[in-house]
């Protein structure tokens, strides 16, 4: 396999259509090597349309769904991100070169540390992988708040406690609502009490485990 061939043609088939035209973006994925990231045993579908298999019974996200998560969450390099759900840690990797620091919470053990030796294999200082459930939300110190939330996987309705570690101007990228329909939203605090959600595609995510089922805030 051309790998150089196999990525451009990924970008330009795939990710493209998808309505990812943010040439930093588009940058970003040849930068990071998504290959690098992907199970041995799966290597040859790196850049192919489809959810790769990781350990656990978990997968990473279509390239075309990453690219277009990563480009609607908009990370600014002074940004603190935490994302939900680290996988094989191919996100965090993508952000990390967007953001100030990104925090990723892994519940299964065996993929947080498959996540972490990814990242310092490839020699990225700024990410945090911590070991926890973060589908209800993530909040070790109480204190905590973070510009951009990003949720890799699916939760039926969004917990109160992610709008709450929101900052104001902050965003959230999440896919809500339940298979074979699901929408992935951004989520805007526009000020203290207030958010607003604006709706990007629907598709079709595994859940986070430990999702919660419904959520009473309004936005």
């Amino acid at each position: 396999m051309n790998i150089e061939q196999a990525r451009f043609n990924m970008i330009e088939q795939q990710i493209r259509p998808w309505n990812v035209l943010d040439l930093d973006v588009l940058e970003l994925l040849t930068v990071v090597r998504r290959e690098e990231f992907v199970p041995a045993a799966y290597k040859s579908l790196a850049f192919s349309d489809t959810e790769i298999p990781l350990p656990g019974g978990e997968s990473m996200l279509a390239p075309k769904v990453e690219a277009r998560l990563l480009q609607e969450a908009a990370v600014k390099k002074h940004e603190q991100v935490l994302e939900i759900g680290a996988g094989s840690g191919y996100m965090a990797a993508l952000l990390c070169y967007k953001a100030r620091h990104v925090t990723t919470v892994e519940i299964d053990p065996e993929l947080k540390t498959l996540a972490a030796k990814n990242l310092a294999a490839y020699g990225i200082t700024n990410v945090e992988v911590a070991l926890g459930s973060g589908a209800q939300g993530w909040d070790q110190s109480e204190t905590k708040s973070y510009d951009v939330i990003v949720i890799s996987g699916s939760l039926s309705t969004l917990p109160d406690a992610f709008l709450k570690q929101l900052n104001v101007g902050g965003r959230i990228v999440a896919i809500l609502g339940d298979a074979p329909v699901m929408t992935a939203q951004i989520i805007t605090r526009t000020a203290d009490s207030s958010y607003s959600t604006r709706h990007l595609f629907e598709t079709d995510v595994k859940p986070l485990r430990d999702a919660a089922v419904h959520s009473h805030f309004k936005f």
